[in-house]
């Protein structure tokens, strides 16, 4: 019986170990949109629309002359593509539907547990340089992949 219980135990664990990874990469597998790709990278992560709300990405994308102190000016039309699928696929629940402050993912209670574990030493490397440069850790992070079994901090 013993026996039974720790099988149990086991398989129940590690179900609850996948649907804890599955639950981590909800909001990223959208379909991709070049526009967004191609615009966003070009400064940074194309940051996955899963990982802030709607109203996070109107603000965002309202401001883009102003943004986080770049003037990251669209076309109209590009914009609007942009800002209509960020929308369409932003996050909502637990994660990704917080508004935080300055609709910095960085800022947001989700990424500040997920990370609570770097020191403030670790930001400052010149490798990493702040919260906001994900791929410094996350090899696949232009792809939305953010599986913490992949992280790799540079020293």
């Amino acid at each position: 019986m013993k026996k039974k219980l720790s099988v149990l135990a086991g398989t129940l664990l590690l179900c609850l170990s996948f649907a804890e990874t599955a639950g981590a990469s909800q909001g990223y597998a959208v379909p991709p949109n070049a526009r967004h790709q191609q615009e966003c990278s070009s400064c940074h992560v194309a940051y996955p629309p899963g990982l802030l709300p709607a109203a996070s990405w109107q603000r965002i994308m309202g401001n883009l002359h102003k943004h986080f102190g770049t003037d990251a000016s669209l076309d109209e039309a590009t914009a609007r593509e942009i800002s209509a699928w960020l929308e369409a696929h932003a996050g909502t629940g637990r994660r990704g539907g917080e508004e935080p402050a300055q609709d910095r993912i960085s800022k947001a209670q989700w990424f500040v547990r997920q990370h609570d574990e770097v020191s403030a030493s670790v930001w400052k490397r010149a490798s990493v340089g702040s919260p906001s440069n994900c791929s410094a850790c996350h090899a696949e992070a232009a792809k939305g992949n953010f599986n913490e079994h992949q992280v790799r901090i540079p020293k």
